[in-house]
């Protein structure tokens, strides 16, 4: 009889949402689980298993000495390592510490911050080990989480796409709310995935799932400031749950007058 591959969750420094996700799957985690061998999801299960793992999904950021050893380890114990959610991929909105001073945040929220260990930098996955493939979002989309783990099961690559948030409107039949309603958005440069959420209920999309590939971030800072944003807000909307993304985090946004 075939021994069913294993399956590690493991949770970094973030609020527990993607693990959610999973959980939230339902009669798909009980097929899925039929599947796989869940070997360590202290979410859902205190089982513990030790390693190797077939399959790996990582949650959160690094952000404290004992992450950067713990995400090494489990590098070393993953044969496909999957990173989901935007603070793993990105670092999330804790990586506004980046552009901070970490101790003056620690002696302001904690009475006692010398007992508090952390790092002065919250970094995604990828800045300290190869990661194999990566779930964007905020929370992460089920339907993408299904789909990777159904690939890996299947031996195929997962299909997630690398376009932007404005081609799922186009899909759903959703009206352009930049160009009809005069929305700021950050749809034209952030991936899709999302089945363009914000867009459907008239909200601008705030760049949960992180840029696209090669984001016309340029040509989209003049439409901004056209739409009533200032040059601050522009600045926080590019801040907020992919703050760490070298294309949001180093392009200057004035966009203009």
């Amino acid at each position: 009889m075939t021994t069913p591959p294993t399956l590690a969750v493991w949770k970094f420094t973030s609020c527990d949402g993607c693990q959610l996700t999973l959980l939230d799957c339902e009669d798909e985690l009980l097929a899925l689980a039929g599947r796989v061998r869940i070997v360590h999801f202290t979410e859902a299960t205190s089982t513990v298993e030790p390693g190797p793992y077939d399959v790996s999904l990582v949650e959160g950021s690094v952000t404290t000495p004992d992450e950067l050893r713990r995400v090494a380890e489990i590098r070393e114990q993953s044969r496909i390592l999957v990173t989901i959610g935007a603070c793993a991929t990105h670092g999330g909105i804790q990586a506004l510490r980046n552009f901070a001073d970490i101790e003056e945040f620690t002696s302001i929220v904690y009475a006692s911050p010398e007992y508090i260990e952390t790092l002065s930098t919250s970094t995604p996955i990828s800045d300290h080990v190869p990661v194999d493939f990566e779930l964007r979002g905020c929370p992460i989309d089920r339907r993408q989480l299904l789909d990777t783990l159904c690939a890996f099961l299947a031996g195929r690559a997962p299909d997630i796409p690398n376009t932007s948030v404005c081609t799922e409107c186009k899909r759903r039949g959703t009206t352009c709310i930049t160009v009809a309603e005069g929305v700021p958005c950050l749809g034209p440069v952030t991936q899709a995935g999302c089945g363009a959420l914000c867009p459907a209920y008239h909200r601008g999309c705030f760049g949960c799932f992180g840029p696209m590939a090669q984001p016309n971030i340029g040509a989209l800072l003049p439409i901004l400031r056209i739409n009533g944003m200032s040059a601050e807000e522009v600045d926080r909307a590019f801040h907020t749950f992919a703050a760490a993304a070298p294309e949001f985090a180093g392009r200057d946004r004035t966009g203009g007058t």
